[in-house]
């Protein structure tokens, strides 16, 4: 006997005076919640309702019942409502601050065609990783070294003219009629204010002879596209962005087409099917936000 659906019928049928008018609410047939009463009455071992009348009445035994039954019957609902408010919780997934409005949509909608509903939580490179080992979002995409990335996205520098070819950071270097100028700033985005972005242009600035203050970084994308455009200075990040901001767009003629931003998926709970089936299913949508060429191998 289904306990639950049995005391369900005894409150419903209670609670109208009638068999019939209990059934209707429960959107039973009579006659299933006629037997369920009746297997209810025979186990516990008295009768609940009196049937003698037209009106369904209860009997003593089934009134010093009749609040439990309710409270049990309160107490699946309440179970049923918190596991399905569980199933639906959305899977907040920590990516980087840059992926485009349109593509994270995109994304979401992707994602919900799967079954999973997403909720991007924007972030800095050191808090997505703090968020998911915090299990404060339930994944993360990290900033890795491009060797060991499921996505990469390759690196150069946007600038106001078309230089025609890659640009060198040798040729931002101060001449002698220099000194009095502000020399030109290579400007990093807070995304790439990690080891292996930042050091491979530290050192590349030290050997081509840039001062120290020629390489930044910039807290903000749009005052950093005004001093690209104002006062000559490049942008570091991905050809998508810089078609976003209507610059030109060129590789790091020293570095050459390695040079890249990495990511990879991290997951708070291995065994979280949500983010599994995201890392399964929506690689592409991933590529998307970040403007990345995914590693079949990496991603696998």
């Amino acid at each position: 006997m289904d306990l639950v659906a049995a005391c369900r019928a005894f409150v419903s049928v209670s609670e109208h005076g009638s068999f019939t008018v209990g059934a209707a609410a429960v959107r039973t047939a009579q006659s299933v919640v006629s037997r369920r009463v009746a297997a209810l009455e025979q186990r516990l071992g008295e009768r609940l309702l009196d049937r003698s009348s037209r009106t369904v009445t209860l009997t003593p035994f089934g009134r010093d019942m009749l609040p439990s039954a309710r409270q049990l019957v309160q107490s699946a609902d309440r179970f049923e409502n918190e596991a399905e408010a569980v199933r639906r919780r959305p899977l907040r997934l920590a990516v980087p601050a840059i992926c485009p409005t349109g593509a994270l949509a995109r994304l979401i909608a992707e994602a919900h065609g799967h079954g999973v509903l997403l909720d991007p939580c924007p972030a800095g490179p050191a808090e997505r990783s703090d968020l998911v080992t915090s299990r404060q979002v339930r994944a993360a995409l990290l900033a890795v070294a491009p060797t060991g990335a499921a996505w990469t996205v390759p690196l150069g520098l946007a600038v106001a003219d078309d230089p025609r070819g890659p640009v060198y950071l040798d040729s931002l270097r101060p001449g002698r009629t220099d000194r009095d100028r502000r020399p030109r700033r290579v400007l990093l985005q807070p995304e790439d204010d990690v080891p292996h972005v930042r050091d491979r242009l530290v050192r590349l600035r030290d050997a081509v002879g840039l001062r120290p203050a020629q390489l930044a970084v910039a807290p903000a994308v749009a005052a950093a596209a005004a001093d690209v455009l104002s006062r000559g200075d490049a942008l570091l990040c991905s050809a998508a962005q810089a078609r976003e901001l209507r610059l030109h767009w060129r590789p790091v003629g020293e570095l050459g087409p390695g040079f890249a931003r990495g990511f990879s998926l991290a997951v708070a709970d291995e065994s979280d099917a949500d983010a599994i089936r995201l890392r399964q299913a929506c690689a592409c949508g991933i590529a998307r936000c970040l403007g990345a060429t995914e590693h079949p191998e990496a991603a696998a």
